[in-house]
Formats: structure tokens, C-alpha cells, sequence
């Protein structure tokens, strides 16, 4: 079972503390008959005076307000609370942290506040640059920000540049952005760095300004000669529709640096649009490996079907120190299922770590593995403990018990499946996906007008969707009803995927029940010869027996049947067929 060795993340549970102040008091009083002698004076505890701290002048209390506020999001309840703060605090993050909470929600004056606290606590010239500018661009004055902006990047700070291109990607105005980054930062202006300039050249493809981009960039190229700059240089090429110049600037960053991983990424990346994956496999497999190298080379070698290089990768990562092993466990884990290896996979997938972003993909695969075993229970236990794990995270929430439906789809438990799917649209509702799984596993469940009702839904969602459009004609014309809209929505399927055999299988069905069986026959056996898939096959049985060939048709049932001898329309055509 692969619960007992699997990780999952706690839920995570937000405890809010509360401070409780009491205030000590009362009267201490003698007994009737004591001696006078016993009181000397006043007594401790009618000496005793407790300071109550006004919240608003508790810094402490302000702190927590402040990150309670931003743990829920509430950017303008958590800049008031770190605006009272700054003033009670002698530490320059208290008071940075407030002008940047100030700034996030637009309040000049809250921002004025905080900034000159900072500054009176020392902050660094170049920090108080940068936050001069980023309240000029927000009140639309161009003239201070650009005032601001070279003050800052005149400081000589070693993140000066990098602060002055945060600045301008996140400011207001694109078009204000855009201005300034020409204005500023000129080859004349920009340092000896060659980062700096592919950084700015960048900047101003985003924010629309090609020709300053350009300008940069190849001067960048005249100027450093390196890999990335070439690499750069490629891109730009490419974004221009050059592919083979991008190619070979590509080639030239490479062998500038065989050594960067990202380099030979980026030119496989394009080796590969160019429809060129052997010489993008041979690129990746030379040179030093990361995780991303290791994953790129065992997508192609899947799409490939390429069973000895996927073997060999395998070999390959499992010969490295444990460390990279850790590193890659998801790869190794994908690596053994492509090799039939599950048992091996399942380790890999329990080996992935807490921390690590495709914790959540493994456990999928291990479910999906568990299912494929037979093992439904270890499976939805998995998924179970996915719905637990990530009830705060809506979206791997919902794929959660996308999976579930999933699995209870292809072990044709199909009310078992509604339930999945309608707990995911409890949690997004009108989310296509779901509503299409939905109305599969009604339709599979008999329930014909839900069925009907969750596709026209979808539709109503995403005009034009090509599944929906198919799965809600070929729902209609399998039980005879409004062929006519059926024929409709099919046709838009072929238009729109004119070599989709499901689409052509579709398309024969609803030719059947019209009674045109020429057109249904013909169709039906061109999407069998594109695609040996049950359902057509079955499809296409049947027709012939309508026409009288029924050794033909046998011999295509056989044929299914060792396919996929669990095929419901296979037992349902059978059952027709030999009542």
C-alpha cells in the first residue's frame, strides 16, 4: 500500500491569538475587631497601579494587527496598521515595510509619512530614491520620477538597476514606464554589466518599445560578446519571425558557454519548433544536467517512443549522487512508468519531497498507478488525503477531485463520479472541465437529459468548444434525438477538427441513425483505420450487421474484444446482436 510511504503535507490551520488584558484592583479591609496596631500604613496592594498601553500606541499590537491584515489579504487595513506602527518603532524595516504597504494601496500621504521616518532611521539614498519615484509615477509627475529615477541609479548601489527596473515594470502607466526607461537607460547611462542591459532591453519589449529594445540588445552583443547576450540577441530574432538567424545566434551562445544549462534549454526549445527533436536531444544530452535538462530529455524520448533512450536516461540519473536522485525523483518516477516499471515508480513518487511543486503530481500518479493495479481503495485514500491537504488551495482542490472522478470513471462507477465532479463545481462553479466530465459520466450513467443539460451548459460557457459541441451531438444522435441539432453540432466539430477520428466516429453514429448507411460505413471505417479504438470499432460492427455482413462484423467484434474486452457498447452491441 502506498499510504504507508508516502508524504503529505499537513492541513494547515491559521490560529488567530487574541490578547487578554486584566486590570488588578480592590480593597483589602481589616477585620472589625483588629488592633489598630496591625495597620502601619497603606497596604502593597492599594500602592499598586497598572499602565493600561492605548492599542493605538502598542507597537507590538500594531505589528500583529498588521500581519493578521496581510495574512488575509487586507492590504489597507495592514498599511494603516504598520502606518501607526513606524512612528513607535526605531527599526528602518518597520518603517520600509510601511511605505511599501502605503505605496501598494495608493496612499500618497501615508507613503510620505512612512518614507520620511524611514530616512529619519537612515535609510540607504538609493532606497529612498526609489521610493521618491514610485510615489511621483503613481501621482502621474513624470518630471520627479525622472528625477528620482537618476538619483537613484546615480548612486552607484549595487542594486540600483535592478530596483529601478522593479519600479518600472509595476508602475501605473505603460506608457509613462515606457518614456522614462528610453530616457534613463541609455547605453551611455548603463553600467558595465551585461545583466543590466539584457535586463532593460527586456523590459522594453514588455512594455511595448521594440526599437529601444533592439537598440539595446545589440549593442549589448557589439559590446559583451557572451553567451547570453547572444542568446538574447536569438530571441529577439526569433520574435521577429527570423528562425534561422535566431538559430544561429543560438548556436553562437552555446558555444560561448557549453557549460549553461539554460543556454542549450533555450536552443532546444527552438530546435524543437523548428521540428528538429533529434538535434534538440543530442543538444541536451552534452554537457552538464539540471533537473529541467533531465525532463525536456525524457519528454522527447516519450514522444519518440523511444524505449532505449528513455531506458537510458534512467540508468543514467539513478548513477548520480543521492542528492540529484532526490532532486529528480518526479523524473525517475515518470521514467519507471514509461518503462513499465510500477512498483519502482511508486518509490520514486513516495521519495518526491514535501517542498518540492510536483509533490502534488506525484501523489496523482501514484493514484493512478494504485487504480491501474487494481488497488482502488490505496488510490482514492490518496486522493482523499489530497482533498485534506489542499483544502485551502482551491485550485489543486479542484483537480483533486477532478482525479477522483476520474478514476471512478474508468472503473464505470458513474454515480460514484457525478459526486466527484459535483464537489469540484461546489468549489469553482461553471468550470467547463467539470461540467464536461459531468455530463460524460451522466451520459455513461443513462442519464440522458443532465447529460444534455451540463454539454448545452459548457456551450453556453465557450461557444464554439469543439468537445462540448461533439459530446452533446453524438449524446443526441446515440439516443435519436434532435438529429438535426446533432448534425449541426457535429459538422462544427469536423470543421473545426477535420482529422479527429472521435469527431468522424461521431459524425458515422449520427449518419447510422439517419439511416445513410453508405456515408456511415465509409466514415466509420476511414476513423477505425486512423484509430483502433473500441468504441469506433463497435460502432462500425454494427453497421455492417444492419447491412447484412455479419462475418465481417464478427470478426471486427473479436477484434475489440481483444482490445478492450470490458468495452461497455462492445457488451451492449453483443447483447443486441446474439440476444
Amino acid at each position: 500500500m502506498l499510504s504507508g510511504r508516502s508524504k503529505f503535507k499537513q492541513v494547515r490551520h491559521l490560529v488567530v491569538l487574541a490578547a487578554l488584558a486584566a486590570v488588578l484592583g480592590g480593597c483589602v479591609t481589616a477585620p472589625v475587631e483588629a488592633p489598630k496596631a496591625i495597620r502601619t500604613g497603606v497596604q502593597p496592594l492599594d500602592r499598586l497601579q497598572v499602565a493600561i498601553v492605548p492599542p493605538e500606541r502598542d507597537l507590538q499590537a500594531q505589528l500583529m494587527a498588521g500581519d493578521f491584515a496581510l495574512a488575509a489579504s487586507d492590504l489597507k487595513g495592514a498599511s494603516e496598521a504598520y502606518g501607526r506602527a513606524a512612528p513607535l518603532s526605531d527599526d528602518p524595516k518597520v518603517a520600509a515595510r510601511a511605505t511599501e504597504l502605503a505605496l501598494a494601496v495608493h496612499d500618497q500621504a501615508a507613503a510620505g509619512k512612512a518614507l520620511d521616518r524611514w530616512a529619519a532611521l537612515g535609510a540607504k539614498p538609493a532606497e529612498l530614491a526609489a521610493g521618491r519615484a514610485r510615489m511621483a509615477l503613481d501621482r502621474g509627475d513624470t518630471a520627479e520620477a525622472q528625477r528620482q529615477l537618476e538619483a537613484l541609479v546615480a548612486t552607484g548601489d549595487p542594486d540600483a538597476w535592478r530596483e529601478f527596473g522593479r519600479i518600472l515594470v509595476t508602475a501605473r502607466d505603460a506608457a509613462q514606464a515606457g518614456v522614462l526607461l528610453e530616457r534613463i537607460a541609455t547605453p551611455q547611462r548603463l553600467p558595465n554589466d551585461s545583466t543590466a542591459w539584457l535586463a532593460m532591453s527586456e523590459l522594453g519589449e514588455n512594455l511595448g518599445r521594440h526599437d529601444y529594445a533592439k537598440t539595446v540588445g545589440d549593442a549589448a552583443l557589439a559590446r559583451f560578446h557572451d553567451g547570453t547576450t547572444y542568446a538574447w540577441a536569438g530571441q529577439q530574432k526569433f520574435r521577429a519571425g527570423d528562425k534561422e538567424g535566431a538559430k544561429k545566434l543560438f548556436a553562437k551562445a552555446v558555444a560561448k558557454d557549453p557549460k549553461n544549462p539554460r543556454l542549450r534549454l533555450a536552443y532546444a526549445t527552438l530546435l524543437i519548433q523548428g521540428g528538429d527533436e533529434k538535434a534538440a536531444t543530442k543538444l541536451l544530452a552534452s554537457g552538464p544536467q539540471n533537473g529541467d535538462t533531465y525532463a525536456m530529455r525524457m519528454t522527447l524520448a516519450a514522444r519518440a517512443g523511444d524505449k532505449v533512450a528513455i531506458r537510458r536516461l534512467y540508468d543514467e540519473i539513478r548513477k548520480q549522487p543521492d542528492d540529484v536522485q532526490a532532486d529528480n525523483a518526479f523524473t525517475l518516477g515518470q521514467l519507471a512508468e514509461l518503462l513499465g516499471k510500477q512498483e519502482d515508480a511508486l518509490d520514486w513518487y513516495a521519495a518526491v519531497g514535501d517542498d518540492d511543486p510536483r509533490i502534488f503530481d506525484a501523489s496523482v500518479r501514484s493514484a493512478v498507478i494504485l487504480h491501474l493495479q487494481g488497488k482502488d481503495d490505496d488510490a482514492h485514500e490518496i486522493v482523499a488525503e489530497l482533498q485534506t491537504t489542499y483544502a485551502d488551495r482551491p485550485e489543486q482542490l479542484r483537480k483533486a477531485f477532478a482525479v477522483d472522478g476520474e478514476l471512478y470513471m474508468d472503473a464505470r462507477r458513474f454515480d460514484a463520479a457525478v459526486d466527484a465532479y459535483d464537489k469540484a463545481l461546489r468549489v469553482k462553479p461553471d468550470d467547463t472541465d467539470m461540467l464536461y466530465g459531468r455530463g460524460l459520466a451522466y451520459a455513461e450513467a443513462g442519464r440522458i437529459d443532465q447529460a444534455v443539460a451540463d454539454f448545452r451548459k459548457v456551450l453556453e460557457l465557450k461557444p464554439g468548444d469543439v468537445e462540448a459541441s461533439n459530446a452533446l451531438g453524438y449524446t443526441l444522435a446515440d439516443n435519436d434525438r434532435d438529429l438535426g441539432e446533432a448534425q449541426s453540432l457535429i459538422q462544427a466539430a469536423r470543421a473545426a477538427r477535420p482529422d479527429d477520428p472521435s469527431v468522424a466516429d461521431s459524425w458515422g453514429w449520427l449518419k447510422f441513425r439517419q439511416g445513410q448507411l453508405d456515408q456511415a460505413e465509409s466514415t466509420l471505417r476511414g476513423a477505425w483505420a486512423q484509430r483502433k479504438d473500441a468504441d469506433i470499432g463497435v460502432h462500425l460492427a454494427e453497421v455492417l450487421w444492419s447491412r447484412g455482413q455479419h462475418d465481417e462484423a464478427r470478426k471486427l467484434l473479436n477484434e475489440v474484444r481483444r482490445i478492450d474486452p470490458k468495452n461497455a457498447a462492445l457488451q451492449k452491441t453483443e447483447r443486441k446482436l446474439n440476444p
